[in-house]
């Protein structure tokens, strides 16, 4: 039977912090042993930039996703975590939607939520999201950053990724930040 080779495709960290919130990812995809890309953008603003998706795992499987995010959210305008509880519903129920491997981060303005395709949508109390490969290693830096420096979100997020990268085989320095006013 042949090896499965599994795809890893980036770490992502949110945090909100300072009346902001601030998620950034790295560019690095692998496919084995193999860097396939290194600059790849794996966040994505939504609703005249009011959310910012960022996703891990299968690329194909997150843009999925994100598109299936974008209608429930068109579905139910303005809440966006009923429109993340609809879609992590869909990705349980649905037989199709089931074999798809991601994660999302999904932030707004008043909202940070962790997506999973077992049916999780979590709000973490401390506005600390990691998710990829490195995503402990860079929540992990976050909450240090947070509780001895004086940093603003986007710094944190910048500095934590570039932390786990130095750490994480499959996360790179090539990091993307975009954020946005906290509520």
């Amino acid at each position: 039977m042949p090896r499965r080779i599994e795809t890893h495709s980036t770490t992502i960290l949110a945090v909100r912090h300072g009346g902001v919130v601030a998620i950034g990812g790295d560019g690095q995809v692998t496919y084995g042993q193999t860097v396939l890309k290194q600059d790849t953008r794996k966040l994505r603003k939504l609703f005249n930039d009011q959310v910012i998706v960022g996703f891990a795992g299968s690329t194909a499987d997150a843009f999925a996703l994100l598109e299936r995010f974008e209608a429930r959210a068109k579905d139910f305008p303005g809440n966006i975590p009923r429109a993340a509880t609809e879609l992590a519903r869909d990705w349980r129920i649905d037989r199709a939607l089931r074999r798809l491997e991601a994660m999302m981060v999904v932030v707004s303005a008043e909202h940070s939520l962790l997506v999973t395709g077992q049916g999780d949508v979590v709000q973490p109390a401390d506005g600390i999201i990691g998710i990829g490969s490195g995503g402990t290693y860079a929540v992990a830096s976050a909450r240090a950053l947070i509780r001895h420096a004086q940093l603003s979100a986007a710094e944190i997020v910048r500095e934590s990724l570039q932390i786990a990268s130095e750490i994480d085989v499959y996360t790179n320095a090539n990091i993307v930040v975009e954020e946005i006013a906290a509520r």
